[in-house]
């Protein structure tokens, strides 16, 4: 009887030891890294960074579209792994630690790797996985994938989150980052009507996924507006963009900044910072 009460005691600790440190990370989304001197953005993202590491953030987290390759010709493979490069350097030059979500910006489609995610896999990795920090387990999706035409989280992406969920305890507190947004008003203000154009397809589908989990947030880009939306107990972030109207100021009222997330146990709150960049 005596080591039975010890596994129960056993199980019911490990259901309640997660999350129960303070810390704080960075979201750095829409950060837009190109070879225009004009807009200085590696002196923009240098200046985000420093401020970042001021404050004392554990990480930097980024939403995707971290440098303008897309549209590069393939006689352009130079100028897209200098990019990259310049880049790469300035992350480790950061002192700091860095995680990566991809965006559609970053797609060099001439390189390989489906959806011309190559070259972005070869200087920062795969372009969705997990990981845990204090406690709280963090999911990056790659929804720039395409399917019919469409941004969505592929079958083979679906698949993985599966597994990654089924070995995640229910009660373990979960922020995802994604580019392209599960949920968004942007054209609705902006242009007065409703499209899932700049939503990812199937949204609802991966949304449903985590109904028996803990899911607390939900970190956005694409968009370079700053938004709040909360649906069923989840927060969605859209979190503006570190270049605001890609390196031209600010866009509809949303300045150049980061997204500061504070948590302490399983609870957080956020600020955006807005870092002073002048250009």
């Amino acid at each position: 009887m005596k080591k039975l009460v010890f596994v129960i005691s056993l199980i019911f600790t490990s259901s309640i030891v997660f999350a129960q440190q303070k810390f704080s990370f960075a979201f750095f989304t829409d950060i837009h890294l190109n070879n225009n001197a004009k807009a200085n953005s590696f002196k923009g993202l240098e200046q985000a960074a420093l401020l970042a590491k001021q404050q004392k953030v554990d990480f930097i987290l980024t939403g995707g579209d971290n440098v303008d390759v897309d549209a590069m010709k393939e006689d352009r493979l130079t100028q897209a792994k200098d990019l990259y490069q310049r880049y790469q350097d300035l992350v480790k030059k950061s002192g700091m630690k860095w995680y990566f979500t991809l965006g559609n910006h970053d797609r060099y489609w001439h390189s390989d790797g489906e959806y011309g995610t190559g070259l972005f896999q070869n200087y920062f990795g795969k372009t969705y996985y997990s990981f845990e920090h204090k406690g709280w387990k963090f999911i990056i999706l790659n929804s720039a994938e395409i399917c019919d035409s469409k941004y969505c989280v592929s079958d083979a992406q679906k698949a993985w989150l599966a597994d990654v969920l089924a070995e995640t305890p229910s009660s373990q507190p979960i922020i995802v980052s994604t580019h392209v947004p599960f949920l968004s008003l942007y054209y609705p203000v902006l242009e007065g009507y409703y499209t899932d154009k700049d939503t990812f397809k199937n949204q609802q589908e991966i949304r449903a996924m985590f109904d028996k989990h803990n899911l607390k947030l939900v970190l956005q880009g694409h968009q370079h507006l700053y938004e709040e939306i909360k649906v069923k107990g989840v927060q969605y972030i859209t979190g503006g963009a570190v270049s605001a109207n890609w390196w031209s100021g600010a866009f509809h009222g949303t300045e150049e900044g980061f997204l500061k997330v504070n948590l302490n146990g399983d609870q957080f709150h956020w600020e955006y910072v807005d870092y002073g960049w002048k250009g």
